[in-house]
């Protein structure tokens, strides 16, 4: 029986040589078992509340092509904590004939599934309360809630008790005069776009040590983010404003506003850069602006621009930049308009773009001779596939061999005089294996897949498809 390991470590528990306990411990077991070892798949310092995870993923993607017979991990909570994705998990693995093996609970069931996930997510949901609790005490404390921002120091120092003191922080007298300089010129009329281009032709460093974006000046207002947009410039603390929740289609994480009544605002005076007065000129700014471009009580944020056929698709040859919509129909480089630290000022209409490449792949791409390599290619590529599970079969019918030789030596040993008690259980064992084994290799056969012998016409047709309204 061909096994495979499963290893992760947290993010809160950042021991590289976890990884390597947790294969060691794996492989013990599996060879008491008396099973190949296959393949061993880790994730580092990552989180067992999301499925997106590299090394997850690969071995979903090997039981798909039921490369091996058993995943052994740790405990179940080092393959997931989410109820969602243990539970998809064990019906993927188990249509694909596949167990899994824990050190902690043994082989896993539908009862596993069901009083494991929901102890896991118990445990997520009372860890992250537990860590909101302390960030929140930390913040009525007039430090930081996580992080630091641009125009202050992190502040290091031991307490008396020995330990770190966390969330303090002083100002950067440097980055709080480019903040004040970024309020300055903002209420005196200028964009965020220009004044990105002049802090970038200053060569002067963003908040991440990159170049400034128009975006990173602006932000989003309702969320506080953005130079103009945070509080801890006039000394106030808002913390808890967003909240976030996974997606359940991405497993990714967005943020959503919290209420007004589940914030938390603390004043630290000593961390003030901006007075009040500059403030309220460029809120009053913010609120013209907002008012002039949103129209009609539309918000701004709400607003979608149009998207075309290569909307996302296209850059810059100089710098590797998004192309975007410079005015109704002309495209040009974003990172030269936004920030100006690409010289590449031409534009191109839409159009013109979406024709020559619709032409090329309408005429060109579909060249006799082209066809022909991809025919070629896409043939090799099937029989590749072919041979991996041409291999998978072969080892099914090389197991099934030895459970039926088994089988037979069992029932040889009843009739020469051995007690069917002492062997009930194995052979029980023996014939359920080769049950399964029997369905894996129906399911095996599979009919050869032809190319349509109009695929170049199909393929003009799709092309052409593309450019109808």
């Amino acid at each position: 029986m061909r096994a495979v390991v499963y290893a992760r470590y947290s993010s809160d528990q950042q021991r590289e040589a976890s990884i390597d306990d947790q294969i060691r411990l794996a492989r013990a077991h599996i060879e008491d078992r008396g099973w190949t070892f296959f393949q061993a798949y880790s994730d580092r310092a990552t989180s067992a509340a999301s499925a997106l995870r590299p090394g997850y993923q690969r071995l979903l993607a090997d039981a798909r092509d039921r490369q091996f017979d058993v995943v052994v991990a740790e405990a179940l909570d080092r393959l997931s904590r989410d109820q969602e994705d243990v539970a998809a998990l064990y019906k993927r693995l188990s249509f694909a004939g596949i167990r899994i093996v824990t050190l902690a609970e043994g082989e896993i069931s539908e009862l596993h599934v069901g009083l494991k996930g929901t102890m896991n997510a118990l445990f997520l949901k009372d860890l992250a309360q537990k860590t909101h609790r302390g960030l929140q005490g930390r913040v009525e404390a007039g430090r930081s809630g996580g992080g630091n921002s641009y125009g202050y120091d992190v502040v290091k120092r031991v307490a008396e008790d020995g330990e770190p003191v966390r969330g303090e922080r002083q100002i950067n007298p440097q980055q709080a005069a480019i903040v004040r300089r970024i309020f300055a010129e903002y209420a005196a009329g200028s964009s965020p776009k220009v004044i990105a281009r002049a802090l970038n032709r200053e060569k002067v460093s963003g908040p991440r040590g990159t170049d400034w974006a128009a975006s990173t000046i602006h932000g989003q207002r309702r969320r506080g983010n953005g130079i103009l947009n945070y509080e801890l410039y006039i000394g106030r603390i808002v913390w808890n404003r967003l909240r976030f929740i996974k997606d359940p289609e991405t497993g990714r994480r967005v943020a959503r506003l919290n209420p007004e009544s589940a914030r938390i605002t603390c004043h630290v005076p000593e961390l003030r850069i901006i007075d009040q007065g500059l403030w309220d000129r460029v809120k009053a700014r913010q609120g013209a602006m907002v008012a002039k471009i949103s129209g009609h009580g539309v918000r701004i944020e709400d607003r979608r621009r149009p998207r075309y056929l290569f909307s996302g698709l296209l850059k810059c040859g100089s710098c590797c930049g998004g192309f975007v919509k410079y005015s109704h129909d002309r495209l040009g480089c974003a990172t030269a308009r936004t920030k100006g630290t690409c010289d590449n000022l031409l534009t191109i209409k839409r159009p013109f773009v979406e024709a020559c490449v619709l032409n090329g792949l309408r005429d060109h791409l579909m060249d006799p001779s082209v066809c022909e390599i991809f025919c070629e290619e896409y043939t090799r590529h099937l029989n590749e596939l072919r041979m991996g599970r041409n291999a998978a079969s072969q080892g099914y019918r090389s197991e099934l061999d030895k459970v039926t030789r088994d089988l037979d030596r069992l029932v040889q040993a009843i009739l020469d005089g051995v007690p069917g008690s002492r062997v009930k259980d194995r052979m029980a064992e023996l014939e359920a294996r080769k049950a399964e084994l029997e369905a894996l290799l129906a399911e095996a056969i599979e009919e050869p897949v032809l190319l349509h012998p109009n695929l170049a016409q199909l393929y003009r047709q799709q092309v052409a498809r593309l450019v109808e309204p």
